[in-house]
């Protein structure tokens, strides 16, 4: 949908969400998406430092090193280079592929599990089934796609091209969270792994299955995701901005013709490597709650989505199919369903020990 609406309108998300539903809603999207970004953004620089110590690299030069090379890439560089650096990155992921082949899972309960999820009915359960959406069906994911075929000036006629782009960018995304959780299900269920309370227990959990290749295999996949994700979510966050404000915006503008995207893409790299200096942050506390947050700012992002992608005159024959509606209708009550039960069980919980 947002690829659609990014090919058919030639604009980002939120500058569609100014035009159409006014100032005060966008704002909030705008202000909603800021929150749930730098929190994510924090979250992979925290990963890049949580990988750097388990390939033996110091966390405090390995951050800021990072930081800087991604900060140079997107300001000095073209979006084709940009977006080509980026396709390099995500052959990292490849190493969960094998992970997952190299664990031995039980295969006839990974079948059962893709057919019959089994949610524990607790306020754990309800937590990690939360924290999966929001890292899942992330917000800034959404708005990136958009605002890249927007810059890329994808025109409706060649749109067949982004949507095989989009669904086998999907498809890969999905086979490599299914190989993580099947990584880690074996690690910790099936072979005796231990709690996991940081980048090392992942690592060493993985071990009686992996081997010597364990920590490798974890870091080069998490770095890799780390090093892909915090670019993102700073562009992100600053096409939203530039756009709220219908300011010039894109990769490949200068610094001086473009300053409020630049400054906002600046900001977001720096405070967020600068927060995940901090010693002594609880590592995967701190995932959960981050992506806790992006469950609950998703519905505001996906109501827009479906109302705009309905437009029909906005989107003249590229508007919303009943099947698309229903998926995307179905997507926002759980989510928000979710939400209210999380909230729920939240305030709940101190008086029910």
């Amino acid at each position: 949908m947002c690829a659609r609406l990014g090919a058919v309108t030639g604009m980002g998300f939120t500058d569609l969400v100014r035009e159409h539903f006014g100032v005060r809603w966008t704002a909030a999207v705008v202000v909603a998406l800021l929150i749930a970004n730098f929190g994510t953004a924090f979250s992979e620089f925290v990963g890049i430092g949580a990988a750097a110590g388990l390939l033996h690299f110091p966390r405090v030069a390995a951050v800021p090193m990072a930081a800087v090379l991604l900060w140079m890439l997107v300001v000095f560089g073209s979006y084709k280079m940009v977006e080509r650096t980026f396709l390099v990155m995500s052959l990292a992921f490849l190493s969960y592929l094998v992970a997952a082949l190299l664990a031995h899972p039980a295969w006839g309960s990974v079948a059962r599990g893709f057919v019959v999820p089994a949610v524990p009915p607790s306020f754990g359960g309800a937590v990690v089934v939360m924290a999966l959406i929001g890292t899942t069906i992330t917000p800034y994911m959404q708005l990136y796609l958009q605002s890249s075929v927007a810059e890329k000036g994808i025109r409706t006629e060649d749109y067949i091209y982004e949507q095989v782009d989009v669904v086998g960018g999907s498809l890969f995304g999905n086979i490599v969270s299914a190989a993580i959780i099947i990584a880690a299900g074996a690690a910790l269920f099936v072979h005796g792994g231990t709690d996991v309370h940081s980048a090392a227990d992942a690592a060493k959990a993985l071990q009686p299955v992996a081997g010597s290749l364990a920590e490798t295999l974890f870091a080069v996949g998490l770095l890799g995701a780390c090093l892909l994700a915090a670019p993102v979510l700073a562009l992100t966050s600053a096409y939203s901005v530039a756009e709220a404000l219908g300011l010039e915006k894109g990769v490949s503008q200068e610094f001086g013709r473009a300053p409020a995207f630049m400054g906002v893409f600046t900001g977001m790299i720096l405070f967020a490597a600068g927060f995940a200096l901090v010693p002594g942050i609880p590592f995967t506390s701190a995932l959960l709650i981050i992506q806790i947050i992006n469950g609950l700012v998703l519905p505001v992002v996906l109501v827009s989505l479906l109302q705009l992608t309905n437009d029909r005159e906005l989107m003249g024959n590229r508007a919303n199919t009943t099947v698309f509606n229903m998926i995307g209708v179905v997507t926002v009550v759980i989510v928000i369903a979710l939400s209210v039960v999380l909230v729920a069980l939240t305030a709940t919980r101190p008086f029910l020990g």
